[in-house]
């Protein structure tokens, strides 16, 4: 029988993913995955940055010999006197990509550009009036926080799971607002590969990044979001991997959004016949995935 020779079914339901394959001969059937892609989150400034977009596709159909170019996207940079930079796209094939996340915007320059992403950036502080967040991709993300004037504190960046949130309060005893949540919807995946972040043993993606304040910071998201500064410093980094945005930098530390991931799932135990980029393969559950934290590729 040919590596290819066997035919297997998710549960038996009439609507899961099935893996068909002709017994012998080597010729195969179309070979049916499941793929979650998380891009890079945005970098924080004054406000936190956007989550990078969470974007899960079942039954996607697969050629068999046909090599599939993998592109982790990579976080956006934090920075102190310039907006920061959005994150980068993640794509598998010539699928639609899962997009970088909003990057967070600098003191009195409240909304930007690149404030849109797969989660937008919250709003920085601007102090003549309130300003909206970044705008996060319908089915990734989710907005970011608000500016609210008078509180002298940015807004939160949205997470996948969740908007950024406000900031609250007057100066000098205002909050930032925190980075919104990432997704566990992928939690069995973080669990079978050891991937994005586990808080109690949920394992979750693409949280957004906190803001900056002069009095209390903006928390980073479940999911890798960092947190925000005060004058004293203190803003992180998105964690590698998962998607999670950068904390508000205004007041010190590095902020920079943290980078993607690429996991293809599928029934069975079936060995990929070749891949670029050091994928790692696990086998669990009745599910064999490869994982990707950089550019690859992958063949079956």
């Amino acid at each position: 029988m040919s590596r290819f020779g066997q035919r297997s079914r998710l549960n038996g339901s009439a609507n899961a993913n099935t893996i068909n394959y002709w017994f012998g001969g080597g010729f195969a059937a179309p070979f049916e995955v499941d793929i979650l892609l998380v891009a890079g989150g945005g970098g924080g400034n004054d406000s936190g940055g956007g989550a990078g977009g969470l974007l899960g596709l079942t039954g996607q159909t697969l050629t068999i010999g046909t090599s599939y170019s993998v592109t982790v996207g990579s976080g956006g940079a934090g920075s102190q006197s310039v907006n920061a930079t959005k994150g980068n796209n993640t794509v598998f094939g010539s699928l639609t990509a899962a997009e970088g996340g909003g990057a967070g915007n600098h003191y009195g320059n409240a909304t930007g550009s690149n404030s849109d992403g797969g989660s937008g950036s919250g709003a920085a502080r601007l102090a003549s009036s309130n300003q909206n967040g970044g705008t996060g991709t319908s089915g990734q993300g989710n907005n970011g926080g608000s500016f609210l004037s008078g509180s002298n504190s940015a807004g939160g960046g949205g997470g996948a799971g969740a908007v950024g949130g406000n900031s609250t309060g007057s100066f000098p005893s205002g909050s930032a607002g925190a980075g919104g949540n990432g997704s566990s919807s992928y939690s069995s995946w973080g669990s079978a590969t050891s991937s994005g972040q586990n808080i109690s043993g949920t394992y979750w993606f693409a949280g957004g990044g906190g803001g900056f304040s002069n009095n209390v910071v903006g928390a980073g998201g479940n999911g890798g979001g960092g947190q925000g500064s005060n004058n004293s410093g203190g803003a992180t980094s998105g964690t590698a991997n998962t998607g999670g945005a950068g904390g508000g930098t205004a007041g010190g530390g590095t902020g920079s959004g943290g980078s993607g991931i690429a996991i293809i799932r599928y029934l069975g135990s079936i060995t990929a016949a070749s891949t670029t980029g050091s994928p790692t393969r696990y086998e669990t559950g009745g599910y064999t995935y490869y994982k990707f934290t950089g550019d690859g590729s992958i063949t079956f």
